[in-house]
């Protein structure tokens, strides 16, 4: 019975680079995906493809499909991005199970619209703590601010992403970091709402998804977890939230 497979989580927070693992030492698992390319009004960062990692289509072209039923919009840390639910509906149609990878917002659009109604489902959250660090960290007695803890947590991974791609920096870019770091805690709120989460330390470009070739850290945990579930299997290395876990 097919399956949609949604993997989500914060930005940068290694979603891309789990799937090209699972692609790279478990090809039989990931040659059954085939990712769901969403419309994005954002420019291509360096490396990626137009109709492969996104439709890179101009903000009015977007903001036009919300007179089409058939079209989930939501705004995604300023770039409005959107899904045709019948693309879906398609990659079941030629046989595979089709792969959601991105923001957390996008799947609850997607449940509300009824298009998980006739459709098994497999969602995975991948977060930049864990179930006891969370626990932790909002305990009183640390009187940690929440929302300025992984709102650094992420930032640091984001500039590094940046600089990978880029020499320098432009202040767009610097603003657009902070825009994705500031949302992270919003979006690990969404967490509860997935089936499994998997805390993931090894953000986009880490070393340790490829410098070693074989996955370490983190990264390998999340791997083994994920490839585990698409077998049916019981995974380690995840965790189930409550609501109201993340203040």
């Amino acid at each position: 019975m097919p399956q949609f497979v949604i993997l989500t989580g914060p930005s940068c927070i290694g979603k891309g680079p789990l799937f090209v693992a699972l692609r790279k030492f478990y090809p039989d698992l990931a040659k059954r995906l085939k990712p769901v390319v969403l419309f994005n009004d954002r420019p291509p960062r360096p490396g990626e493809e137009d109709g492969v990692d996104y439709h890179f289509r101009p903000r009015a072209e977007i903001e036009a499909l919300r007179e089409h039923p058939g079209y989930v919009l939501v705004n995604v840390r300023g770039d409005l991005q959107a899904l045709e639910i019948d693309s879906v509906r398609r990659i079941v149609d030629d046989g595979f199970d089709p792969l959601f990878e991105g923001n957390p917002f996008i799947p609850t659009k997607l449940r509300q619209a009824g298009l998980f109604d006739k459709l098994a489902t497999l969602s995975i959250f991948l977060t930049p703590l864990s179930r006891e660090e969370v626990l932790y960290l909002k305990a009183p007695e640390r009187r940690v601010d929440m929302a300025a803890f992984v709102t650094d947590v992420q930032r640091r991974k984001l500039v590094n992403r940046a600089r990978r791609q880029k020499v320098n920096l432009s202040l767009n870019d610097l603003e657009d970091i902070e825009r994705r770091a500031a949302s992270a805690l919003a979006e690990m709120r969404e967490a509860p709402k997935s089936d499994y989460v998997v805390p993931l330390y090894d953000g986009e470009g880490n070393d340790n998804w490829d410098a070693f070739y074989y996955p370490i850290g983190s990264a390998r945990v999340a791997l083994e977890a994920l490839a585990a579930l698409l077998q049916g299997q019981p995974p380690s290395g995840t965790e189930t939230w409550e609501e109201g876990l993340v203040p």
